[in-house]
């Protein structure tokens, strides 16, 4: 499972969940986009639709990739439980995996049922540049995801659209033109 905003996706979104299937040998990776995460302050700047659009068109071709739009349809604060669990009762027996920023790490005690957590997934930290990446916070367990970071972000795509500047080679082709063409986060 690789939960988040994308707003929008990027290559360093897609460069993660190739480096996730290779190294853990997944049969299939599921990006879940948040309808608000409990963790960030303000909501996604771009409507949820639109970052679903943009995230189908981000994963046209990529056979062991899907969207799962759970969280955005359930509507308010997207909590991981939520979904680990219905992946849980969905795939039982499974080894279960959740990709999360290496920053994130540090706040997984407070996240809700975070023991229950700790037992149903195995969190894939993603290396941030720049950054040590934790190695362990028991009872939860880590494993370091090995693929080469990047210092693309969904901030700078925002911000670089904002000053009227180009994207191209951060964000798919396909994403680059919907970014162009909708005017989103102006």
């Amino acid at each position: 499972m690789f939960g988040g905003s994308f707003d929008p996706v990027h290559w360093g979104h897609l460069l993660v969940a190739q480096a996730a299937l290779d190294e853990l040998e997944l049969t299939r990776l599921v990006f879940i986009p948040a309808a608000q995460s409990p963790l960030k302050a303000a909501p996604a700047q771009a409507p949820a639709s639109e970052r679903l659009r943009l995230l189908r068109l981000a994963l046209a071709g990529w056979t062991r990739c899907e969207v799962d739009d759970q969280e955005i349809r359930r509507g308010g604060i997207s909590f991981t439980i939520d979904t680990v669990r219905h992946y849980a009762s969905r795939f039982p027996g499974a080894s279960l995996f959740y990709l999360l920023g290496a920053d994130n790490v540090p706040s997984l005690p407070r996240w809700r049922q975070a023991d229950e957590l700790a037992r149903l997934v195995e969190f894939v930290v993603i290396p941030r540049p720049g950054q040590v990446p934790p190695t362990s916070l028991p009872p939860f367990r880590l494993r370091l995801l090995e693929g080469v970071p990047t210092a693309v972000s969904s901030s700078l795509v925002r911000a670089r659209l904002r000053a009227g500047r180009s994207v191209d080679g951060l964000v798919p082709p396909a994403v680059a033109e919907a970014l162009r063409n909708s005017g989103l986060y102006l």
